[in-house]
């Protein structure tokens, strides 16, 4: 195995992690060896990925051909992004973690002209402050030890648009400023601060949005040059080689997964 992909001795919380993509994210980081502490509003959800993560020795499971070894304790602590006595308390309970990866999302899907100012303020909460409040409270203890990694993500909505996503897409947008932004606050302490942008992937949510909009992931996938969905892993891939000490030199990034439907 090349040097600087493993992660044996970093504690990484992934918020949204009970989520299909944030699932992904912790059982790779796992496989490197982080331990994980998988945040969700689901409490049940998060306590069964970590159940998983704590039940497999070795590697993916998934992924045939990928990087194996021993994996770390995983714990789940719930927190509601919407509430910042929930953030407070998950951050007592989370340790010293070394890679905060910004998972948790919500999108309520509906032309702007149409939308309610009240999803408008729930996608904020979430989306954007949630993430700004969780980074205030656990970043000075990565600059503190001179080493961290920050993985926002965002959406290819917000950098290209997506129609019905007008509230999503700015408040996953404000994602970039603040990553850019923190990523020369704390470039000195050896965190690293980048975004990842998912393109349209095969997710419970993606296929919820189709249920109401027959015909939707038919449309994205022709229109995707490798004609086919994302998968939770494909943006899984990056988040993990972003922590590691091989992209030590990344910083202030913004990457789409979108399988080329968006290029940059």
């Amino acid at each position: 195995m090349m040097e600087g992909l493993r992660l044996d001795g970093r504690t990484a919380v992934v918020t949204g992690g009970a989520g299909a993509i944030g699932a992904a994210i912790c059982r790779d980081l796992a496989s490197l060896g982080a331990r994980l502490v998988v945040a969700d509003v689901d409490g049940a959800g998060a306590a069964g990925i970590a159940d998983e993560l704590n039940s497999q020795s070795l590697g993916l499971g998934a992924r045939a051909g990928a990087p194996s070894g021993p994996r770390a304790p995983a714990t789940a602590l719930p927190v509601d992004l919407t509430d910042p006595g929930s953030i407070a308390e998950f951050c007592g309970g989370a340790g010293a973690p070394d890679i905060l990866v910004h998972g948790a999302g919500v999108s309520v899907v509906e032309p702007f002209a149409d939308s309610d100012p009240a999803d408008w303020d729930l996608m904020w909460r979430v989306n954007l402050r949630g993430p700004m409040l969780l980074t205030r409270l656990l970043l000075p203890g990565m600059t503190g030890r001179g080493w961290g990694r920050l993985i926002f993500i965002s959406s290819d909505g917000a950098r290209a648009g997506s129609g019905g996503e007008g509230a999503y897409a700015a408040t996953k947008a404000g994602l970039f400023g603040l990553a850019k932004t923190l990523a020369r606050e704390t470039a000195r302490a050896n965190v690293t601060s980048n975004v990842v942008c998912p393109g349209p992937t095969d997710t419970p949510m993606l296929r919820r949005v189709d249920a109401d909009r027959p015909g939707l992931v038919d449309k994205l996938t022709r229109s995707v040059p490798l004609r086919r969905l994302g998968t939770p892993e494909d943006v899984a891939g990056l988040v993990a080689y972003l922590c590691t000490d091989r992209a030590a030199y990344i910083t202030g990034q913004i990457m789409s997964v979108s399988g080329g439907i968006t290029m940059h």
